[in-house]
């Protein structure tokens, strides 16, 4: 989806999504090495968060608060509430597949 919620908030989409979409595709090419040790892996993890803040922290930050903006503008607010009342993200989903019942 190239648009967001607002035509004003798109341009810091657009860059926000090109810095992510380039920063992943550096994080992805070692993090998958089965060669590396666990150590290895998680200071490679370390470093790429911090390279993460440093190329796309900010950019995310003025984007995740034209959202916001917009949201409320929109009065979207007590919609999101009611859903999280209703739908809290306290944990992630189990795995479905190992619920499936006997045929």
């Amino acid at each position: 989806m190239a648009q967001s919620l607002t035509s004003e908030c798109t341009p810091l989409k657009l860059e926000y999504d090109s810095c992510f979409n380039s920063w992943f595709e550096g994080y992805l090419e070692p993090a998958v090495s089965a060669s590396a040790s666990s150590e290895q892996r998680a200071k490679y993890s370390k470093e790429k968060a911090e390279e993460y803040e440093s190329k796309c922290g900010k950019i995310w930050a003025s984007y995740r608060a034209c959202v916001q903006k917009a949201v409320k503008e929109k009065g979207l607010n007590d919609l999101l509430d009611q859903a999280r009342e209703e739908n809290p993200l306290k944990e992630p989903p189990s795995n479905q597949s190992s619920s499936v019942p006997p045929s």
